[in-house]
């Protein structure tokens, strides 16, 4: 099962990929993670991505991707993988579809999770305000200002992202408004 779980922050895709990931035995692959993996194993594109970030740059979409080349190969992955904070542009989508064609591999879903974002600025205070009353501490992109700077970016670079796949007919989307177990269900039915 190789998938791309698109929505906004807050939406869910972090607790429905990690159902996915017991579900189906695959890697969630964040690309902050593999990045830091890159660098720490001092692999040819991790030293690439560590001299950017070293000079305080942002790592371009080809080292990006590199990584993602890199990754998809490992062992863990051969069964599928889930693409997590990746493709962020449409940029991106194309060099992954670029990519998987010259791996020859396809995706089998690319879903975005639909939200609704007033709803999704309550959760978020919400939150905030439980974690609070229980004691512990609010993440720092976790507080209703950030979280509008977070959704703003999301809307510029990574909307349109979804455009673009739906434009080729593989967009599938999920209310992600439903209770969690609703969006469990839904994307079981759609990646049947």
């Amino acid at each position: 099962m190789r998938l791309i779980l698109l929505g906004p922050p807050g939406a869910g895709k972090g607790t429905q990929a990690a159902r996915l990931v017991e579900k189906f035995d695959i890697p969630q692959l964040s690309t902050g993670d593999m990045l830091r993996a890159a660098v720490k194993a001092g692999s040819p594109v991790g030293l690439k991505a560590k001299a950017v970030m070293d000079a305080g740059g942002l790592v371009s979409d080809e080292i990006v991707v590199g990584i993602i080349s890199d990754r998809i190969e490992e062992a863990d992955a051969k069964k599928g993988f889930i693409l997590d904070g990746f493709p962020r542009t449409v940029a991106q989508a194309e060099a992954l579809d670029a990519l998987l064609a010259k791996k020859h591999m396809e995706l089998d879903a690319i879903v975005e999770l639909k939200v609704d974002e007033d709803a999704l600025l309550a959760r978020i205070e919400n939150r905030a305000r439980e974690t609070l009353a229980a004691g512990g501490t609010v993440r720092a992109d976790d507080n209703p200002e950030a979280f509008k700077v977070r959704l703003d970016a999301y809307r510029v670079q990574t909307a349109p992202v979804s455009a673009y796949y739906a434009s080729k007919g593989t967009l599938k989307t999920v209310d992600g408004m439903l209770p969690i177990d609703g969006v469990t269900k839904a994307l079981d039915k759609i990646l049947a």
